[in-house]
């Protein structure tokens, strides 16, 4: 009887989904918790006992220090100037009643095209030595220094206007959701338009400009492109320093150690910023709320003063971008001197990208590694949350959440240096094979960072699901898989293929990971574009990186479209 028993039980098992939840686990184990882990051994316990040795060498390098002081004063500095032109912006095209403002948006929106290693590098190409812009400054003022645009003020103005795009997204949702009627209260008992601006408007946006000081500040700690690119050897940060002591066998503990020390930073102010939320939000009163209504300015001083200041911001924005699509149909004549006239357009830039193999072959690795890691990152976001809703409010159900969401308090140079110094020597739990230098290390790491945002917008849309379907689907005899792939999966593909084809622009000009974990034989876009900026790249090189930056703004804005503008209208 109790054999029977053991084989109608045995026979009732779902072996593929056992082998599917062990998969998950050893995901889990193997690549978001183990070489986490391995960091702190590696710091603390190199030679097989507790040691602070790596922590000397850092107080004792005035290299690494330095490049501390400088992340902080880097991040503390985007706190202010981000926020103060990231709220001009909203405030501009949401909120007061400009003349052009859907233009202005236009341009302001030119940061969700590009980012990263491309925005730095189309700065650089603006406003750098041999630019354009500093070649027209220099015409005018002859003294000028044309090697100008470096150091903290260069990386401080092109990481200020970089990082507005949460500030767009997100601030500007929340403004447009205030309420009417309090503003219109408000002006009703005689307040002024800057008086309520400040003393009713403000208050309400207090917890998403919080959280958004929050990120900047992190984005400003960990930030790799533009200080390796425009910092130059005076202003080095914690990001690009750790990369270079990644290279140096005798030094990646010290790598190690300043990647660990971001990572604590993070957790540390991603922890206020939760706190910060709990404790309430301000809102509107009124029982019926009614739309904002853009305000308008009256008194002619402030209302011209706001015009040119909004038009100025949208030159900043947009001159790059406009450089960039000009001189990617220049001849290399003309890219190379900075000058541009009617006979020096041609097509050559991008005949060369679909008929030379060495221009096309950054292009074609990036596109493989992004479809590869965008569709892995989908598929575990889809099984996850598949899982979640299934076992919603049980213990694995959590703990496999909070597993998954590892990545979410890690920066990526902790991450990268985590698979980094943990996969170069063959380890068991990946059957005993070297993974770093290789395809799929790369593939990994950009599945593990995107695995938090995934995850949410994914399990967002199967929560969102009416459980009447599955227990339908059950009723009439169909299995868990059967329901799945027929029922549930049609419901949640169009947001599933939404955050795919986010993560695909993302991954696709990515560096600040791509650049600890390449293969040197495949180099990627992100990879390829940074090195077109420095000194002894050639002007083809040069040419090649403004046809690949205008090709990346073509496909983020279809995706863009596809995300928000087809979205939106749908909805």
């Amino acid at each position: 009887m109790n054999a029977q028993s053991l084989k109608n039980r045995l026979g009732s098992l779902n072996y593929s989904q056992l082998l599917l939840y062990a998969l998950m686990v050893w995901f889990i184990l193997a690549f978001l918790i183990f070489p986490n882990l391995n960091v702190y051994h590696e710091i603390f316990f190199k030679n097989g006992s507790f040691s602070l040795d790596a922590v000397e060498k850092l107080l004792s390098s005035k290299r690494a220090m330095n490049s501390l002081t400088n992340s902080f004063l880097l991040a503390v500095s985007l706190m202010i100037t981000v926020n103060a032109v990231g709220i001009t912006l909203v405030l501009l095209t949401e909120y007061f009643d400009i003349k052009g403002a859907r233009v202005l948006k236009l341009g302001f929106f030119t940061t969700l095209l590009y980012h990263g290693v491309v925005v730095a590098s189309s700065y650089k190409f603006a406003y750098g030595e041999n630019g354009l812009v500093t070649n027209f400054l220099a015409g005018l003022f002859p003294s000028m220094d044309k090697g100008w645009f470096h150091g903290y003020w260069a990386v401080l103005f092109v990481m200020t206007f970089a990082c507005t795009s949460n500030h767009i997204l997100f601030l500007g949702n929340a403004i447009r959701k205030i309420d009417y009627q309090t503003v219109e209260a408000a002006r009703g008992m005689g307040a002024g338009t800057f008086y309520i601006l400040r003393r009713v408007v403000l208050p309400v946006l207090k917890p998403t400009i919080f959280a958004l000081t929050i990120l900047t500040f992190l984005t400003g700690l960990g930030a790799m492109s533009a200080p390796l690119i425009l910092g130059g050897s005076e202003f080095q940060t914690i990001a690009p320093m750790i990369l270079t002591f990644s290279k140096s066998t005798t030094s990646k503990d010290l790598a190690a150690l300043l990647a660990l020390i971001l990572g604590l930073a993070t957790i540390i102010l991603l922890t206020i910023m939760i706190r910060f939320e709990k404790r309430g939000n301000y809102m509107s009163v009124s029982k019926v709320k009614s739309a904002l209504v853009k305000q308008k300015i009256n008194n002619k001083a402030a209302n011209a003063a706001v015009h040119i200041l909004g038009y100025a911001l949208f030159l900043v924005y947009i001159t790059p971008v406009t450089l960039i699509v000009l001189f990617s149909f220049a001849d290399a004549k003309s890219i190379a001197a900075s000058t541009i006239t009617w006979n020096s357009f041609t097509l050559e830039n991008y005949g060369r990208l679909f008929t030379s193999m060495s221009a096309l072959k950054p292009y074609l690795v990036s596109v493989l590694y992004a479809a590869a890691a965008s569709t892995g990152v989908v598929a575990l976001a889809l099984y996850a949350s598949r899982i979640l809703h299934k076992h919603k409010n049980s213990k694995l159900a959590m703990a496999l959440e909070y597993s998954l969401l590892i990545p979410w308090i890690l920066p990526s140079t902790l991450i990268a240096i985590g698979l980094v110094l943990t996969f170069n020597v063959p380890r068991l739990i990946v059957g005993n094979t070297v993974l770093t230098g290789t395809h799929w290390i790369i593939i990994l790491g950009y599945v593990i960072i995107h695995i938090p945002f995934t995850m949410r917008m994914v399990k967002a849309s199967f929560f969102s699901l009416d459980h009447n379907l599955e227990d339908a689907a059950r009723n009439m005899g169909a299995r868990p898989f059967y329901t799945f792939r027929k029922v549930l999966l049609p419901i949640v593909l169009p947001s599933t293929m939404a955050v795919l084809a986010l993560n695909f622009i993302k991954i696709l000009d990515d560096y600040d990971l791509t650049v600890f974990l390449y293969h040197p034989v495949y180099q990627t876009l992100g990879v390829v574009i940074k090195n077109s900026t420095d000194a002894e790249a050639g002007i083809i090189a040069r040419a090649m990186t403004l046809v690949y930056s205008v090709v990346l703004m073509i496909m983020s804005g279809i995706a863009m479209y596809f995300v928000y503008g087809r979205g939106g209208k749908e909805k």
